[in-house]
């Protein structure tokens, strides 16, 4: 069945100024079989980096107008190691952790649990600033977000 589906690759970032602070979001997504390419970003006034992370995977997936066959590439450990290895727990545990801790950024997750029931999703992390072509246009376009934001009241 997947094998079907149109296939993606879809690059995200997030960026934040301070923590929280003024953030910024950021993906690109590339269809691999016409060649063609989007890329998004956007921010908030007061956030963190890791809810920037996964608003931009959020924000790509919802992007896409179908499902899809989707190769995700992310330089943050949180997102991928939170989709591969993680997410499935939490959600057993009624979204906790640990001794009952509640997941942070529990909503988000909850909104990517429901995309990935959408898309078919590798899920793949690269070395962030390593001269990764999409993932330094990703931080690129993250960063120039919150430039939006940074002088704007909360």
């Amino acid at each position: 069945m997947a094998d079907d589906l149109p296939h993606i690759e879809l690059y995200t970032d997030g960026a934040c100024s301070g923590n929280p602070g003024p953030g910024g979001w950021a993906y690109i997504i590339k269809h691999l079989r016409t060649g063609t390419k989007k890329e998004a970003s956007g921010g908030e006034y007061s956030t963190t980096n890791n809810r920037m992370e996964l608003i931009s995977v959020i924000q790509g997936l919802r992007a896409l107008d179908r499902p899809c066959r989707v190769d995700l590439y992310s330089d943050s450990q949180y997102v991928v190691k939170g989709l591969r290895e993680w997410m499935d727990e939490w959600k057993k545990k009624g979204w906790k952790r640990g001794r009952n801790d509640a997941v942070k950024n529990a909503e988000l997750w909850k909104q990517l649990d429901e995309l990935r029931q959408i898309h078919s999703i590798k899920y793949h992390w690269i070395r962030g600033h390593n001269e990764h072509p999409e993932n330094e246009r990703c931080d690129r376009l993250a960063v120039a977000a919150i430039e939006q934001f940074r002088s704007a009241p909360a």
